[in-house]
């Protein structure tokens, strides 16, 4: 990037004498406005000291870059001053600074995710030499401080003290992700050479996790320092080692002091050995694509789960309010507080679930780059019917997608920032969003039109035979477009009057949570820990009634946990449909108990919620004879 181009000679003023911080801005607005940069001086200073309020933009070494991001500015640009005095009461991420050289940048609200990063990126990587930097603070002219600007630097050489034998890593973050982030993680470097010291750095920024720590440099490692201003991503990595934490900035001022300081800790400490986790590999590109698609429906759901538990909940308060305050007329008003409270409960499940489902998996494949787009891939799974599933298939393909942008187009040098926040989010969009809309879309909503309509033609049959059907249709896919159609062919069945399949719908919900929470406490021995962690959970999700709390055990072994939870799900239905029990109010879980018909409230109560218990025991018992075979026969080839 030429800096040249974004500036002029009369946007430069050297040497100039101001008394405040404010002052020195008012001046170079000024400036720019006389150059027809801006279009009203008051509002883009408004905007500048709004951006002041928020965090300091004084650095170290004499160096302040201040900006505004602002629809009054006609066209990017910065202006430049030196002080012959410098400012000691800018703020500063370091408290002595003196300020003496300001740049002041001036971006259009349209341009704040590309324009503006590259600048402040330039800027940052440029000034962090300490020779360029002092050739523009002791510029005598605006025309020789224009005129470097843009000068060749030459690296300033770092006297590299004898190696101590000392290994520290590090972990640098700051909101951002740009400027704090690289500006820290180069002044521990530095630091840790004059000192000896071997320092590693890994920076989670913009573009997420970038020089991951490894197993090996994990192990070797004497202490961690933590220079960041947000939480650490995947921090259990770092339990074992002795820790420094501390500000994004501190090691701009005192990276010495905080390297120091790591060392004298890890002197004092015994370190623990090193226990390898779930998120120590060496890098993403490492697993297999089954672990890594594993990896994301388990970090996508860990996200939504929170979701489910608070929509479901205040959707069946709302309902159960209504009905034992016989509120049902309020409960359908528009704009009154119950049917607020039914709307927030029903948004949260109808509207978000799915798009963080999609970004988190995203997320967990692609870093920071695949959430935009994997919140995109949701929306567009909500906009075209496809559910849990069209939400797992559009989390992966943005996950995937932007995995292959950021290995095709790497952000680097001028353009780091534009392609961080701009190119990756909007052309992830774009691409996964059309392939969700345009291609899954169809076959999707055509699977969904069929078994609705393979549904409706059961409706006179069998009771026995159609609460079968919706039993082993909810836990198929446990959430998904048949789990989906079975729900969709229910609530239009309650439409119509007849209340009898949503009864079965809403006690099979229940079977599959608690299913795995009895396989994994009975069964205990045959499940890893993990499955053990995640069936203390899933039975209180059942309550709400909530079945994907049970998908990590359908991913991992798919061939015998479905047909398991199909067996028990459909005898619940089968039960409930047989006793002519009805529900002719959207429910969830066991709040359902009150809301009963076709029988009286006890007894109704009783096989509705028994039915529940048996299909869930005849599911524990075949998770826990399946897996029991299948480690017997692992078991049996390993001899």
């Amino acid at each position: 990037m030429l800096l040249k181009n974004l500036t002029s000679e009369s946007l430069i003023s050297t040497n100039k004498s101001f008394t405040s911080k404010e002052e020195v801005l008012r001046y170079l607005i000024k400036q720019l406005a006389t150059e027809g940069k801006i279009q009203s001086e008051e509002e883009f200073y408004q905007t500048v000291m709004e951006r002041e309020s928020l965090s300091p933009t004084g650095f170290e070494g004499g160096l302040a870059i201040p900006h505004g991001k602002s629809s009054t500015v006609n066209q990017a640009a910065f202006a430049v001053a030196t002080l012959e005095k410098p400012i000691d009461t800018w703020e500063s991420v370091d408290p002595n600074n003196k300020v003496e050289l300001i740049f002041l940048l001036a971006i259009p609200k349209s341009e704040e995710g590309s324009t503006h990063l590259s600048l402040l990126a330039e800027l940052v990587t440029r000034l962090s030499n300490e020779e360029y930097k002092n050739k523009l603070i002791n510029a005598k002219t605006n025309h020789e401080l224009y005129e470097s600007l843009d000068a060749a630097q030459t690296e300033t050489e770092t006297v590299t003290a004898p190696a101590t034998g000392k290994t520290v890593l590090a972990v640098t973050a700051c909101p951002a992700g740009i400027a704090h982030t690289y500006m820290a993680a180069d002044a521990l470097m530095k630091a840790g050479r004059e000192l000896g010291i071997q320092v590693y750095v890994e920076k989670q920024g913009a573009n997420g996790i970038e020089d991951r720590h490894t197993k090996d440099l994990l192990k070797k490692a004497d202490a961690i320092v933590y220079a960041v201003d947000v939480a650490v991503k995947d921090e259990e990595r770092f339990i074992h080692l002795p820790k420094v934490k501390t500000s994004v900035a501190s090691p701009l001022r005192d990276a010495k002091g905080i390297l120091e300081r790591a060392v004298q800790k890890a002197e004092n400490y015994t370190k623990s050995d090193y226990v390898e986790t779930d998120d120590t590999s060496d890098s993403k590109e490492g697993k297999s694509v089954k672990t890594e698609i594993k990896d994301s429906l388990l970090t996508g759901i860990s996200y939504i789960i929170p979701i489910i538990v608070a929509g479901g909940m205040t959707l069946a308060a709302a309902v159960f309010i209504a009905q034992a305050f016989d509120l049902q007329e309020l409960y359908n008003q528009e704009g009154s507080w119950l049917w607020l409270l039914r709307q927030l409960g029903g948004t949260l499940l109808g509207q978000l679930m799915i798009p963080i489902l999609a970004a988190y998996m995203a997320y967990s494949i692609a870093d920071k780059p695949g959430l935009g787009p994997g919140f995109a891939a949701g929306v567009a799974a909500n906009l075209i019917g496809s559910g849990f599933l069209g939400g797992m298939l559009g989390g992966l393909l943005a996950g995937y997608f932007l995995k292959y942008l950021k290995q095709t187009v790497k952000p680097k040098g001028t353009f780091a920032g534009f392609v961080s926040f701009w190119f990756y989010p909007v052309i992830g969009t774009l691409v996964v969003g059309s392939i969700m809309l345009f291609v899954v879309g169809k076959p999707l909503a055509f699977l969904n039109t069929g078994l609705i309509e393979w549904l409706n033609g059961l409706s006179g049959a069998n009771a026995l035979i159609l609460g079968a059907i919706i039993g082993a249709m909810v836990s198929f896919d446990l959430g998904g477009p048949v789990n989906k159609a079975a729900y969709t062919f229910c609530i239009g069945a309650m439409a119509s009057g007849n209340i009898i399949p949503y009864a079965a719908f809403a006690s099979v919900k229940m079977v599959s949570a608690f299913s795995v929470t009895g396989a994994t406490i009975l069964g205990k021995k045959y499940f890893t820990k993990q499955e053990q962690e995640i069936g203390k959970q899933t039975w209180l999700l059942g309550l709400a009634g909530i079945t994907e709390g049970a998908i990590p055990f359908m991913i991992n072994d798919p061939l015998r946990v479905i047909p398991s939870l199909i067996a028990g799900s459909a005898v619940t239905g089968a039960i409930v449909a047989y006793s002519n029990i009805g529900l002719d109010v959207p429910g969830a879980g066991i709040f359902s108990l009150a809301l009963l018909k076709g029988q009286p409230l006890f007894a109704a109560a009783s096989i509705w919620l028994g039915a529940a218990l048996v299909g869930a025991v005849i599911s524990m018992i075949l998770l826990i004879v399946t897996r029991r075979n299948k480690l017997n026969k692992a078991g049996q080839k390993e001899a």
